[in-house]
């Protein structure tokens, strides 16, 4: 069953609040065509693994990640498969010294339950703790670190349903050349042409999205072995040696934050 919110607030006024969260969540997946509004937006999902369509390129952002979006710039954005997550809006004023440009941060746990709260409150006055609590959200936004988007999409039609397709099924492990047949693409060509719109070559790009996804599973508790097999990995000690080397830490230690 579908469930969106029927909040009527404009995103283009500055009256009312400085910050109000709308919660939303549906089934399949969520499409957002582009578009820019006066306020500034932090999107979260909960559930989803989210491409960003900004001015410099399309996106994978995984579900723990936090998209800002400062004021008027032109955004974009869908999910792949179930969608669950918070918009908060906020005045632009109150913008002046958040993130200047569009970017990821790696949302905290005050962070998540703060928003979670401001969903809940209904249109109205607002109270001295309710005050707190968005004082609380702004300055999460500020001083949270700013990481780099995830992954780039590729702008070519064919490599893009080549991608869009790894990334509903991430286990997928077909070599380069039946990728190239189903798309109808030659593979010297895709090959090429990945590594122009990315900046990865095919192998990497699809390691990279598979630990995208392992991000949102490891969000969700499930156990690291479980992770690693339903993503294709031969073995869970892989699957950790290449989440330490892109990532830096285990994926244990990750989840901790």
């Amino acid at each position: 069953m579908t469930h969106l919110s029927l909040d009527r607030r404009d995103t283009n006024s500055s009256e009312g609040p400085v910050v109000f969260v709308v919660e939303g969540s549906q089934d399949e997946d969520l499409v957002s065509a582009p578009h820019r509004h006066a306020r500034g937006q932090l999107f979260i999902s909960m559930q989803g693994l989210l491409s960003v369509g900004v001015e410099d390129g399309v996106w994978i952002v995984p579900a723990i990640h936090a998209v800002w979006l400062p004021p008027h710039h032109l955004h974009s954005g869908r999910s792949y498969g179930p969608f669950h997550g918070w918009n908060a809006y906020v005045a632009e004023e109150a913008c002046r010294d958040l993130p200047s440009r569009p970017c990821t941060i790696r949302t905290s746990g005050l962070l998540r339950e703060a928003v979670l709260r401001a969903s809940t409150w209904p249109p109205g006055e607002w109270s001295e703790q309710k005050r707190r609590v968005v004082d609380v959200i702004l300055d999460e936004i500020r001083t949270l670190p700013i990481e780099p988007f995830g992954l780039p999409l590729p702008t070519d039609t064919r490599l893009q349903k080549i991608a869009q397709a790894i990334i509903k099924d991430p286990a997928d492990d077909r070599a380069l050349e039946r990728w190239a047949d189903w798309a109808a693409i030659g593979s010297r060509t895709l090959s090429r042409r990945f590594v122009a719109e990315t900046g990865f070559n095919f192998t990497a790009w699809r390691q990279r999205a598979r630990l995208m996804r392992s991000l949102e599973m490891l969000a969700e508790d499930m156990p690291v072995q479980a992770v690693a097999f339903d993503l294709g990995y031969s073995s869970a000690s892989a699957f950790i040696s290449l989440f330490k080397r892109t990532f830096g830490a285990t994926p244990a230690a990750y989840r901790r934050g």
